[in-house]
């Protein structure tokens, strides 16, 4: 169970390393809607397998509504075939760096604090590092209809940030490349996928 922590707490934990990218690097709001875009098509790989207001707060949501069973999943795949499945790991680190620094940017703009972004984040890694020794430990004698419901749900979770935030806010601010970015980030989780 320790170690199903570590493995969520490791693939939240690109949340914090976004959020200190986009505290302390001046990124062009075109830029960071290419990388909005890039996390979508990320994001997208995975379910198969100037700010608006309240985007950056929604985003900071979507993160812990979509964390959350994400992070369980990571604890089933460790107890179902008794390691984490790289190409999800990897999906789901990859996935939470736009996460984090689309919305760490909005925060900042809107005034927050650099503590108290960073804390957030620490505070949301941690949680789904619980959630993933939760999806090891609360599973283990689940029926397959509940396990599939976790899974759905989580893919549902994912779905519902990238069509109200991630995916609007990639075309508003990311000009013509939106397209190619979110391929790529697509093929580079698909690659992961077919290399493990």
């Amino acid at each position: 169970m320790l170690g199903a922590f570590g493995w969520g707490l490791l693939a939240a934990s690109s949340l914090v390393v976004g959020a200190l990218v986009a505290l302390f690097l001046r990124i062009r709001v075109r830029t960071i809607g290419l990388i909005m875009a890039f996390g979508a098509g990320v994001l997208i790989s995975a379910v198969g397998g100037g700010q608006q207001s309240g985007s950056a707060l929604a985003i900071v949501l979507g993160t812990v509504l979509d964390g959350i069973p994400e992070s369980m999943v990571i604890g089933l795949t460790i107890f179902q075939g008794g390691e984490v499945g790289a190409a999800y790991l990897v999906a789901v680190f990859i996935s939470n760096l736009p996460e984090a620094i689309g919305s760490t940017t909005g925060l900042a703009t809107a005034g927050w604090r650099r503590g108290r972004i960073l804390w957030m984040w620490v505070a949301i890694a941690l949680v789904s590092g619980a959630a993933s020794a939760a999806g090891y430990g609360l599973f283990q004698n689940a029926s397959p209809g509940v396990l599939a419901f976790v899974l759905t749900f989580a893919a549902g979770a994912i779905l519902t940030m990238l069509a109200n935030t991630m995916m609007p806010e990639a075309f508003d601010e990311g000009g013509k490349l939106v397209g190619i970015a979110t391929t790529l980030g697509f093929a580079v989780a698909f690659a992961i996928h077919l290399l493990d």
